[in-house]
């Protein structure tokens, strides 16, 4: 079981299920939003996701034509990312979720497009785009 909550606490959340991928986004939206090196994500099926506030605080931002990203109106931390082309999943921010979640193997995305002030030290694997749109 995953949960989690936004800083202010007006949205928690649950997912009956594992984290089927782990990544760490360097692409400079995830950059901007989360003003961070880079923003990581648990990848969530959204069947076993839902929320367990009233969602009034919930906004959204069309970041792309197929992104969209979820937030909380209160305080403004970001909750997950929807991809239009992969509907049946969610993206959700790690730093909302609590504890210590069993993870996948994480992976880095955007590469090529990352700060170049920051280094990546460890050995994950790095995808200059997505590696769905990318052969591995």
């Amino acid at each position: 079981m995953i949960t989690g909550h936004c800083e202010c606490e007006k949205i928690s959340f649950e997912a009956n299920c594992e984290v089927s991928e782990y990544s760490h986004c360097h692409c400079s939206q995830c950059r901007r939003l989360h003003g961070a090196a880079y923003a990581s994500f648990a990848e969530i099926e959204l069947k076993y996701f839902k929320y367990l506030s009233d969602t009034e605080f919930l906004s959204s931002y069309a970041s792309s034509d197929n992104h969209e990203r979820i937030f909380c109106s209160n305080c403004g931390s970001n909750i997950m990312v929807i991809l239009a082309d992969y509907p049946e999943t969610v993206y959700v921010a790690m730093g909302v979720i609590n504890g210590d979640p069993n993870l996948p193997e994480p992976y880095h995305i955007f590469v090529g497009s990352k700060a170049p002030w920051h280094e990546i030290l460890d050995d994950c694997k790095q995808y200059d785009e997505e590696p769905f749109s990318l052969e591995s």
